[in-house]
């Protein structure tokens, strides 16, 4: 099923403003906790791993608000599939609303700024819709495919654009803010993803000549906790590298729709058998896997996306690979 510009502004206007009705329910939880009200939690598959009853009842709002207005769209929401006994990719042609009601719920239950509602609308396996909405700063990104990137729904993503988007600077990594998070899979074997995670941000932020030559001297590493708000920052121009394996579908739906309208670039994490000539594969959503590169401008021998390709195979040469399979993605 294809989209004319006309639905696709139609979809959007209601997908904004489902968004902020879903933050509100997220800000009222706060609300009443700092009220005094009781806030449990349980655990998934481990201790970062978390549910509130919030999640649950603000992915059943958006869900029933969903159904009434698009019936023949499908729904995937992260707490409906957690239930399920299948991790298999279950996005297929047919248009989907892919659902994160609470992205960063270790924050929230800290009350910590950084979560968000994600709604992303995807078609074909492409996200063409993308709102974030985290309440508690008043953030809201928002993008439609054919209408740009837009961050209040007042000043177009990203930030910087006069006289135009900066380029990747010359010698990234360096002079680069490097985004990543530690994840949910806290193993510690010496060979884990989550060794291999920590050796990769410490090649990010070592000095140049350090690591036998992998020190990316980044300005800064951040973390924000939430996968969601990392893509919407760097769709902002703020972060410019963001790397990171173990998302789902839900995760990053949204902020790949905004981050690509926006004019950044999403590929795989995992660096190619030859980093030099290896092609650089428009992102999988279902593959867990992802490098994303801010919006950039020409510089004055390279144009924007030539700065951000370069910019890529720079952080794959300094990465290690990670392991997450999925089925059918």
């Amino acid at each position: 099923m294809s989209f004319s510009q006309e639905e696709l502004d139609e979809i959007y206007a209601f997908a904004v403003d489902l968004g902020k009705k879903a933050g509100q329910l997220l800000l009222d939880g706060v609300e009443k906790r700092v009220a005094g009200a009781s806030h449990e939690f349980e655990e998934k598959e481990n201790a970062v791993d978390i549910v509130t009853q919030t999640d649950e009842d603000v992915e059943a709002f958006i869900k029933t608000a969903l159904h009434q207005k698009y019936p023949s769209h499908k729904f995937l929401g992260e707490e409906t599939y957690a239930k399920s006994q299948s991790r298999k990719y279950l996005i297929d042609e047919h248009p989907t609303w892919c659902i994160d009601p609470l992205d960063g719920t270790v924050n929230y239950t800290h009350i910590f700024p950084m979560f968000c509602v994600s709604i992303g609308f995807v078609v074909a396996h492409k996200p063409v819709i993308g709102i974030i909405y985290a309440p508690f700063t008043d953030q809201l990104f928002s993008s439609c495919t054919g209408r740009g990137a837009w961050l209040n729904e007042k000043r177009q993503l990203p930030l910087i654009r006069n006289p135009s988007i900066p380029p990747m600077p010359a010698n990234a990594p360096r002079k680069c803010i490097f985004s990543c998070e530690w994840g949910k899979d806290r193993r510690d074997r010496p060979d884990g993803n989550m060794h291999r995670k920590i050796e990769s941000f410490v090649n990010m932020a070592a000095e140049v000549d350090g690591r036998d030559g992998k020190g990316g001297m980044v300005h800064g590493v951040r973390s924000l906790g939430s996968a969601t708000l990392d893509l919407a920052y760097t769709a902002m121009g703020s972060f410019d590298i963001w790397w990171e394996g173990g998302c789902w579908e839900w995760d990053v739906a949204a902020g790949i729709a905004i981050l690509l309208e926006a004019g950044g670039l999403v590929t795989t994490a995992n660096p190619p058998e030859n980093i030099d000539t290896g092609p650089i594969e428009d992102v999988r959503l279902g593959s867990r896997l992802y490098l994303a590169i801010r919006p950039a401008g020409p510089s004055k021998t390279e144009n924007g996306r030539q700065t951000q390709e370069r910019t890529v195979r720079e952080v794959w040469r300094r990465v290690r690979e990670l392991e997450y399979n999925r089925p059918g993605a």
